[in-house]
């Protein structure tokens, strides 16, 4: 048989479409061509696959070899298709029997002396194979990851020969298990403890609420007051991935990283880029799109400590994902679409030397310069930010204690769980995702809570979407505290959690 036809994956964003790998051998003079719009990394497979089946006593065909990778307008990157390219002369020449090639997909890069190598993307490609009903063979390396992926089959194989010896059925490849992703400790206590912050019950109390609900919470305090150490021990009072959740963070962690670590399954990402940080590393890009930070961060946290050190530029691509929960990234060859349905945590002084409000007194920041320095962060970003609270310096007395009183992330947890399911039975997803109609049918308020909030619009000037992230985190504080109907209470305290509206609004006063 002159021909032979194998399936591999490539990757287009988090998708990895398939890609029929067509190998013929035809007389005329030696050459080894590959076609479908291959990248240079796929156009060096020829030599690297040459050289492993010469160093594996496999004969290379002296004729015409064409490789095509169909479909011809999808791009084709990275060295996995050294595999099925491989395998394809081998059977297109009759070294290996091809009855059974079909039954499988293939993804590998070969050494020149045929070990393979491992790949990234592998837990995104293992995911769409098994919904196409075949088995995948991928290299050892990559194979904890990709039997994350429930009911999938895989075969984990050193090096080509091993395959082939497979295929040969001289010894047969066993279907890889992976019983430690069971075993894996999900319950948060491998995060720091929120006991070990000192004081600040008030920011405590609004890590927990936007905990239950997922609501995006920007801190403003002095420095070390504790900000960085709050935001570092959120993770922890997290509810539990599901299985989906997990799957989907890690296919994108795959794309990114080459391969994911197994020892983070279940546990929720946490990203914090530095200030310095460009637009295209947190929303991702290249030639081939590759996930940012918001990306890498899905269903998971991403802090931004310093936040108004941070190009204004590079805040304003948060905007869109914050709404959509999604990021597409378009060039002009291709365009690539990313979740990013992350918890944005962030922090920041509250002007330029930091010291604004603090006890000591060491403020001497004009207005000029505390204006310019909020200014940085645009008000529209702002005004998609949940909850902004203030973070002051813990008293001495406070600070100097010897053993903390505060609640352990543990009995927080507990009580961030109970609210989540409620709110997944309620309305199948977290408040912080709820559209219009889905806030007018869910967060319908009395008499007394309905004056308060057309008090608060009227005072504070507060705009639409204002009014609907209030009801939203209003709604969570009802459910954390198991009632139904949100009250006057409710409001009040998801009004507090506005600061930076009633700071702009005292400030428009004191003109």
């Amino acid at each position: 048989m002159s021909l032979a036809v194998l399936y591999s994956r490539a990757l287009a964003g988090i998708q990895a479409p398939l890609v029929t790998v067509e190998t013929h051998i035809a007389n005329g003079l030696p050459s080894f061509t590959i076609v479908g719009l291959p990248d240079t990394e796929v156009k060096e497979s020829k030599d690297r696959v040459r050289a492993a089946l010469q160093n594996a006593q496999f004969k290379i065909p002296a004729q015409r070899i064409t490789v095509n990778l169909a479909p011809a307008d999808l791009p084709k990157e990275s060295g996995r298709f050294d595999l099925p390219i491989a395998l394809g002369i081998l059977a297109a020449t009759g070294q290996i029997p091809s009855d059974k090639l079909d039954q499988y997909e293939w993804a590998g890069e070969l050494a020149l002396t045929g070990e393979l190598r491992p790949i990234h993307g592998a837990l995104a490609m293992t995911y769409n194979a098994s919904q196409s009903g075949r088995s995948f063979v991928l290299p050892q390396q990559n194979a904890a990851e990709a039997a994350l992926v429930n009911k999938a089959t895989i075969y984990a194989a050193k090096s080509l020969l091993q395959i082939c010896a497979h295929l040969s059925g001289h010894e047969s490849l066993p279907v890889y298990q992976n019983p430690a992703a069971n075993d894996m400790d999900t319950s948060g206590s491998t995060y720091p403890d929120l006991d070990e912050v000192k004081g600040q019950t008030h920011a405590k109390r609004a890590l927990e609420i936007a905990a239950a609900g997922g609501h995006s919470l920007l801190m403003i305090g002095p420095p070390g007051t504790g900000k960085s150490m709050l935001a570092a021990r959120f993770p922890g009072i997290l509810p539990p991935m599901t299985e989906a959740e997990a799957l989907e963070s890690a296919a994108i962690q795959s794309l990114s990283h080459g391969h994911f670590n197994i020892e983070n399954w279940k546990k929720r990402p946490f990203r914090s880029p530095h200030h310095t940080a460009s637009g295209i590393a947190l929303v991702g890009g290249g030639s081939y799109p590759r996930p940012g930070e918001i990306s890498l961060a899905m269903h998971g946290v991403l802090f931004l400590d310093e936040l108004a050190e941070f190009d204004r530029k590079v805040l304003e691509v948060l905007r869109e994902p914050l709404e959509s929960g999604k990021i597409t990234i378009s060039r002009a060859a291709r365009q690539a679409e990313f979740p990013a349905q992350f918890q944005l945590i962030a922090a920041m002084n509250p002007c330029p030397c930091g010291y604004l409000g603090h006890p000591s007194g060491k403020c001497h920041c004009t207005p000029d310069q505390i204006a310019r320095y909020r200014g940085r962060i645009s008000g529209p970003l702002l005004d998609r930010i949940d909850m902004q609270i203030e973070v002051p310096a813990v008293p001495q007395q406070e600070l100097m204690k010897q053993q903390t009183t505060g609640e352990k992330s543990s009995t927080i947890r507990q009580r961030v769980e109970k609210a989540h399911q409620l709110q997944l039975n309620r309305q199948g997803k977290t408040n912080s995702r709820l559209s219009v109609k889905e806030i007018d049918r869910f967060c319908a308020l009395d008499d007394a809570s309905e004056n308060l909030l057309k008090q608060a619009i009227s005072r504070l000037n507060l705009s639409a979407r204002a009014y609907h992230r209030i009801l939203k985190v209003a709604r969570t504080i009802a459910d954390l505290a198991g009632i139904k109907k949100i009250n006057n209470q409710h409001i009040a305290e998801a009004i507090q959690y506005r600061r930076l509206d009633r700071q702009s609004n005292n400030q428009a006063s004191s003109l």
